[in-house]
């Protein structure tokens, strides 16, 4: 394949996963800052807090049902098609949400509206991420594995950075006006990067995996049953490594933005600036890490981030915790740029390595997807709800980081580093 045609197929990977991203991230956002307000209405802040957490987490309970649907069409009929489905699923129902009436305007449905629209993004979402990973690895030549299965990854934070910039532009309105329209915009105008990416992904071929697969008649009839039946530890082992990549990235991106503004008197525009600047330090590494990957292998890059994300657990909240903005972008860079690169670059490559073809979408969407319900979505809640019930202490919101990296070390502790070998195609 020539480098031209290679090139638009990490486009096509790298732009759709970041328009999911930013209409995903968008909303975790903005839950922290307005949904207590507008939609989740209670006498109690903190509780409304929790509620539009709460609101956050419930997709990423409906993103294994995402990757089941969706991965059984991809291991089925294939990568491409499914691609497209998922941007479409995903720009409809963040378009709806900046068009809803809010809970003022029609009371209970406002909340009930919007988590049904929340809930649709997850089934999106869950589909997609196997989906964009696959189109690059899947293509990849076997030496550049780890650097093409990096670049959708890059999709997470280059969504997140776009939500963050978009929510940035619009806090500099007056309050009121932020309030009452200025979150919808960028809501409303991902219509116009979700049209850009069905575009870009238009003109992209079938990977060599799926078709090989398709040749051999290997197509199974129920993907999910074949993987339980054949793949089974591969999944448990996703599942535990996907823990420590998810549940701190959701503590220094969206806990940490309600947290550093009711607790430590943040204004709202230095947290969203800090994160932003974490975001992008990232972005330029998650490439680079990936690359290392290509030369040092996944699994000792993975365990140098992990060990580093247990050390560094405790320091990162000292540091936030000294009401300084210079130390807070310090504290985001450090844990969210530095420390959580390397550990997301090579994970989803990791993952693919484990599972043969003919149910490689089903397994790694499996495995990612049931992480990160476990541990991702419900990251700012528990931490929330730690908070809350010690007394606004870090302590236990710490501790909770290193088990989340224990857990994860101990569950790739049996995995065999594939790197330079073929795919098993």
């Amino acid at each position: 394949m020539d480098q031209k045609k290679m090139n638009r197929v990490l486009v096509a990977s790298l732009v759709g996963s970041s328009i999911e991203w930013f209409d995903y991230f968008l909303y975790g956002t903005v839950a922290a800052l307005v949904f207590n307000q507008v939609f989740f209405v209670t006498e109690d802040p903190a509780i409304g807090t929790i509620l539009a957490f709460a609101s956050f987490a419930l997709a990423f309970f409906i993103r294994p049902f995402g990757g089941i649907i969706f991965s059984h069409i991809g291991d089925r009929i294939g990568r491409k098609k499914t691609l497209v489905l998922t941007l479409s699923i995903m720009g409809i129902a963040t378009f709806g949400m900046g068009l809803l009436p809010t809970y003022q305007a029609i009371g209970i449905w406002a909340p009930i509206l919007l988590i049904t629209l929340r809930l649709i993004q997850g089934l999106g979402i869950g589909g997609e991420w196997g989906g964009a990973l696959l189109l690059a690895v899947e293509y990849a030549p076997a030496e550049k594995r780890g650097l093409y299965g990096s670049i959708p990854q890059m999709g997470i934070t280059i969504g997140m950075l776009l939500g963050t910039i978009a929510l940035s532009i619009m806090t500099l309105l007056p309050e009121g006006s932020f309030m009452t329209w200025g979150w919808r915009v960028p809501f409303i105008l991902s219509a116009l990067l979700v049209v850009f990416g069905l575009w870009v992904r238009k003109g992209i071929d079938e990977t060599p995996s799926f078709k090989n697969v398709q040749e051999k008649g290997e197509i199974p009839k129920i993907p999910l049953f074949t993987t339980l039946k054949t793949h089974w530890r591969e999944v448990l082992i996703a599942i535990g490594a996907k823990v420590v990549e998810t549940a701190p990235f959701y503590i220094f991106s969206t806990f940490v933005v309600s947290y550093a503004t009711t607790n430590l008197g943040f204004s709202r525009t230095a947290i969203l600036n800090s994160v932003m600047i974490g975001t992008i330090v990232t972005t330029i590494l998650i490439p680079v890490m990936g690359a290392l990957s290509d030369r040092v292998g996944r699994k000792p890059l993975y365990v140098y981030g992990t060990i580093a994300m247990a050390i560094y657990a405790f320091p990162y909240f000292w540091l936030v915790n000294q009401e300084s903005v210079a130390l807070l972008v310090i504290a985001t860079v450090l844990g969210l740029g530095i420390i959580w690169a390397p550990i997301t670059a090579v994970l989803g490559t990791m993952f693919s390595e484990i599972f043969s073809a003919e149910v490689r979408y089903t397994g790694i969407s499996l495995g990612y997807q049931i992480g990160a319900a476990v541990a991702g979505g419900t990251a700012p809640l528990v931490a929330a709800t730690l908070l809350l019930k010690f007394n606004n202490s870090y302590i236990p919101v710490a501790l909770y980081i290193i088990f989340t990296a224990v857990i994860s070390l101990l569950a790739i502790w049996a995995v065999k580093d594939r790197r330079g070998q073929e795919l098993d195609i």
